[in-house]
């Protein structure tokens, strides 16, 4: 079959998100019509009353919602705020020290919230007030925040990682197990970028002051809550105390707690966050939707069976098809989200990675990472428009200029995952996955 009606419906997904249609709309709109041209009035009639029920009743997919408020009270209780502190006592000392302890606190937040926008939005609200005050150039530290909160969705718990166990039909165990070693390296390059930048112009991150070994001590014991939490979520999934839904509903539950005992959820604030927490839900179910309408189209037309079949006619090496399609996901990522990247290009892609012979659960890590690249490159990097929203006075141009350092690191990065698939794949093999 021909490659042709696949690819139109991909340009004209584009072309709607491109005319401010919302993705989910644009997916739904494209896989109907396609569907409807391909099989006819009966065939779409009723794929419509059938589809929509079946993209949101697996079992699985009630993680989502339950990270989701895990995140939301643990953004309530204020921990991200002690995470902050807590590496700071450590480095802010350093040149740039704050910036770091940025990049150490969104990957921290990272593991108890799942989600790079809400990583990115609460720290911009606890970092960037303190680095203006301390001198910082508006450039590293809004970049530093940007950068720092992709890490939200590669350090489990993860949404992206959940929804592509989900479509893949992958453990979710084992993606979060082979995004741990993944996420380390990114935290360390990202403050790696900044040293390098201090390092050639001081006054961009002045250091800050020196705390003595008892008040790390203090800050280190401050965030006993944050470390539980991560470890009775995390732990309990490695250990198989808990199936992933039923760490997401304790991680949930205990972010309630402490957000509670720290009093800071009153019944306002409850009222607030569970409204958050229906919102984003909901969002992302009307993606998944309009993705599995056009997913449907997509199989239709055969396409995937077609690319496979032309990359290997091309007769290209395995390397040089996941170079293709690494350029392909950074071009697409600067100009959708990530969960609409990934809902919308996983069921065409993950049939050519199988067929070059690559590993699904080491692909997953991949694209993740390369979707965190799409949050922070202009014209549509989201986390770029999230720090700009949060901070007054800070113009969207400004983030932009200070982002480039982090995106090297980025590309540095996926070179290491290419070069060295043990980074992704050793721990789960060690955890029996």
């Amino acid at each position: 079959m021909s490659l042709w009606p696949g690819l139109l419906g991909f340009a004209a997904v584009l072309a709607l998100i491109g005319l401010r249609v919302p993705v989910a709309v644009a997916m739904g709109i494209t896989g109907a019509v396609g569907l409807w041209i391909l099989n006819g009035f009966d065939t779409t009639w009723f794929l419509l009353g059938n589809q929509p029920f079946e993209a949101v009743f697996p079992y699985g997919l009630s993680v989502v919602p339950l990270f989701i408020a895990m995140g939301i009270f643990a953004a309530r209780a204020g921990l991200s705020r002690t995470l902050y502190e807590g590496v700071y006592a450590f480095i802010g000392h350093w040149r740039g020290g704050l910036a770091m302890a940025t990049i150490g606190a969104c990957a921290a937040f990272g593991a108890i919230c799942g989600s790079s926008l809400a990583t990115a939005a609460t720290m911009a609200k606890v970092a960037m007030p303190e680095m203006r005050r301390r001198g910082y150039d508006d450039r590293l530290a809004s970049a530093s925040v940007a950068a720092g909160g992709t890490l939200g969705i590669l350090i489990p718990p993860s949404l992206i990682m959940i929804i592509y166990a989900l479509l893949t039909e992958q453990s979710i165990g084992a993606l979060f197990a082979a995004a741990l070693l993944p996420g380390v390296l990114g935290t360390a390059l990202y403050m790696a970028a900044i040293a390098v930048q201090v390092a050639r112009r001081p006054e961009l991150g002045p250091a800050g002051d020196r705390l003595s070994w008892g008040q790390r001590l203090r800050a280190v014991i401050r965030v006993w809550d944050v470390t539980l939490l991560f470890v009775v979520v995390i732990g309990g999934i490695y250990a198989g105390l808990f199936s992933p839904t039923e760490a997401a509903a304790v991680g949930a539950f205990g972010a309630l707690l402490f957000a509670a005992l720290r009093r800071q959820l009153d019944r306002a604030a409850l009222r607030q966050a569970l409204t958050e927490t229906a919102t984003t839900s909901g969002m992302i179910f009307l993606i998944m939707i309009g993705a599995t309408l056009f997913n449907s189209f997509i199989e239709a037309t055969a396409l995937p069976q077609t690319l496979v079949g032309h990359l290997n006619s091309l007769a290209l090496p395995p390397l040089g098809v996941m170079l293709m399609l690494l350029v392909f996901y950074f071009i697409l990522g600067c100009f959708m989200d990530s969960l609409s990247m990934v809902l919308l290009t996983v069921p065409v892609v993950v049939p050519i990675i199988l067929a070059q012979g690559y590993d699904p659960v080491w692909f997953g890590i991949v694209l993740v990472t390369v979707v965190e690249v799409g949050l922070i490159t202009p014209p549509i990097g989201m986390n770029l428009f999230v720090i700009q929203g949060t901070t007054p006075g800070l113009a969207l141009s400004t983030v932009a200029r200070g982002i480039l350092p982090f995106v090297v690191a980025d590309a540095v990065r996926i070179a290491f995952l290419l070069a060295f698939p043990a980074l992704c794949l050793w721990l789960p093999k060690a955890l029996g996955f």
